[in-house]
């Protein structure tokens, strides 16, 4: 426990004895989660701790090596097979404990975010959904809202983020400064309704505002400015991906890449293709890449980024999909930034088994077309925290 609240002193520890007085002091559905650490070869385990890893309340449960081992090996077989939320830890290395028991600040940061969707339309069947399943608060906004804010922005403020763009950009190509502009007010727009709600991600129906003419410009710059700074924004009120990218951005610090995955056998790759992409993919402290400003591809319309991400790195590619309430996975090696008309701005290569990626694609569950990917090798980490969410795990690459 000292080296506990030593090493995470944002985490509040209540410190209870099984088969003690204390053990009636233990209030299930207090906390944002169990460490149950076996310290002896006992048979079974008290009422209350069997209840708390009965709850279906996250739970870390740790091993003392030749100390619990006897009873941990017989009970985690049974707590296995009823699939619940339990994170098992058995090592000398007493680091895998701490960092299991900072998944939990994860949880609870889902359980206090909020999540703005602009869209003309309802979202209550998903929005209940996310509630239930993360309890993050899923808040809809008309376009007509957006627009209001829009229009209030700072013109002045609005040129000056403009100019810091094309000034920092490697070179603009099709879009003209009045087109950036329009992009840098709609990321001031957003900026302030998400400090006002006290929103921590935002996506917007993008295209099919666009296309309805509801929308003045594209938010692809704002994104992109948003997720450089630490913050999220995803395109086409996609939730999943919004999900997914937030609860990432909580464990890995990191921005993701929300892409259409293309597939290409004959080269053994994923060519990860959107419109919207960070330049600071080892977040917003890191180092910055370089990036091109450009039309929206899919009409040749509005402002967007294509991004030149670092290669030879390690890329976890993620999604959540809250319906089925389930993870996809797979992993691969960046090689090289495709220069290709056709797609989307922004191409990553990734090397990757793309036969078995393929072969696996939505195979079992229906993941959409988007994906998110991220610089690091996370894989680890997000099964753990799976297992803690109760997200059934879907490996594509194997």
């Amino acid at each position: 426990m000292k080296i506990l609240r030593e090493t995470l002193p944002d985490i509040r520890f209540s410190e209870i004895l099984p088969y003690s007085d204390q053990e009636e002091s233990i209030e299930e559905g207090k906390y944002d989660g169990y460490l149950i650490y076996m310290m002896s070869r006992g048979i079974g385990m008290s009422l209350s701790v069997e209840k708390i890893i009965e709850s279906g309340h996250p739970v870390v449960l740790a091993n003392e090596l030749y100390g619990g081992s006897g009873r941990f090996l017989n009970e985690y077989p049974l707590i296995k097979k009823k699939q619940l939320p339990v994170l098992a830890i058995t090592s000398s290395n007493f680091e895998e404990v701490i960092e299991a028991v900072k998944l939990f600040e994860i949880i609870k940061k889902m359980k206090q975010a909020k999540i703005l969707v602009i869209k003309d339309g309802e979202i209550n069947e998903i929005a209940e959904k996310t509630k239930k399943m993360f309890g993050t608060e899923i808040i809809r906004m008309s376009s007509k809202e957006l627009h209001s804010y829009y229009e209030k922005t700072d013109e002045n403020e609005a040129r000056r983020w403009k100019d810091k763009w094309i000034k920092e950009a490697l070179r603009v190509i099709e879009p003209t400064e009045e087109e950036i502009l329009k992009s840098a007010k709609m990321y001031l727009a957003l900026k302030r309704i998400m400090r006002e709600k006290e929103i921590d991600a935002v996506t917007i129906d993008c295209l099919g505002l666009y296309y309805a003419n509801k929308l003045i410009a594209y938010p692809c710059l704002a994104f992109f400015q948003l997720n450089n700074e630490g913050s999220t924004g995803v395109c086409e009120a996609d939730i999943d991906s919004t999900v997914t990218q937030l609860v990432m951005r909580y464990l890995t610090g990191r921005a993701g890449y929300v892409s259409d995955p293309v597939i290409d056998t004959a080269s053994n790759q994923i060519i990860y293709a959107h419109c919207v992409a960070t330049n600071k993919v080892y977040g917003p402290d890191g180092l910055a890449n370089p990036y091109l400003i450009r039309s929206h591809n899919e009409d040749r319309k509005g402002a967007s980024v294509q991004s030149l991400m670092p290669v030879g790195e390690k890329i976890t590619t993620v999604k959540i999909s809250i319906s089925q309430e389930a993870l996809a996975i797979h992993e691969g090696k960046s090689i090289a930034n495709v220069e290709e008309d056709k797609g989307c701005r922004t191409k990553l290569a990734v090397e990757a088994k793309a036969r078995k990626i393929l072969e696996n694609w939505n195979a079992k569950f229906n993941f959409g077309w988007h994906r998110v990917s991220f610089y690091g090798d996370w894989k680890e980490k997000i099964l753990k925290l799976a297992t803690l969410l109760r997200l059934k795990v879907y490996e594509e690459d194997r």
